[in-house]
């Protein structure tokens, strides 16, 4: 689970490499079809991938040259996606591919002292190196939301960890759980005498997310599974 932003990003590339896979496997049919996401085609999943390298590029400009880049101009993100979404599936493809390689060329030009600049992102200052992570988290997340090959299970162990104790750090006591990944030594607890939800650290994230019913998981004592609140 590295925090250094170069050792992330090769992460991050190989994790971009995956879905221009899947969807270089598409045609226009497919892309039109729905995606797992209520009211977004995958075509809508894969303009909201390519414009996210492009908003996360504008945050490492902003560290790079010090003058406030937004990641999104306001409504720019939504009106974008929707411009976007009907493009034909080569279209998409080319634009997974020029979009991934700007990001990852603008994290290569930041020196380290530019991966510690803190960005006064709305609502969530935090630092440039961050963003490797967000933008790791998008790829890998909308991958599984194109309904297509790839699955929660087929995240790397470490990211389903680490994505894990994200959402577990971000949940309320509002909705008690004790969860107990396969092979961690210890239990992530919220609230008080919650149900035992087991399962691998994949599974249990993507039920966290909402990116699974969590039919892999077990419960004890046994009973259904609390209702989350919608996770972003």
């Amino acid at each position: 689970m590295t925090t250094d932003p170069l050792a992330l990003m090769a992460e991050v590339d190989r994790a971009t490499d995956r879905l221009i896979a899947t969807a270089a496997a598409f045609d226009d049919a497919a892309v039109a079809a729905p995606s797992l996401l209520p009211g977004w085609t995958r075509g809508h999943v894969l303009a909201h991938v390519a414009r996210n390298a492009d908003g996360m590029r504008n945050l490492l400009t902003w560290a790079r040259t010090g003058v406030v880049t937004l990641q999104y101009e306001p409504g720019q993100r939504e009106a974008d996606i929707e411009a976007y979404a009907s493009r034909p599936a080569a279209e998409h493809l080319d634009d997974l591919r020029a979009s991934a390689a700007a990001y990852s060329a603008a994290a290569a030009s930041l020196t380290p002292e530019q991966w510690t600049t803190t960005l006064d992102v709305p609502g969530h200052p935090q630092s440039a190196a961050f963003g490797v992570w967000r933008r790791l988290r998008e790829v890998e997340v909308h991958h599984v939301d194109l309904g297509a090959a790839y699955g929660a299970s087929d995240w790397p162990d470490w990211f389903g960890h680490r994505l894990l104790h994200e959402v577990v750090s971000d949940l309320d006591s509002s909705v008690p759980l004790v969860l107990q990944p396969a092979g961690a030594g210890h239990p992530l607890v919220v609230g008080a005498d919650g149900p035992v939800i087991s399962g691998s650290a994949c599974a249990l994230a993507a039920w966290l997310t909402g990116r699974s019913s969590g039919a892999d998981l077990s419960v004890s004592p046994s009973g259904p599974l609390p209702t989350l609140p919608t996770w972003m």
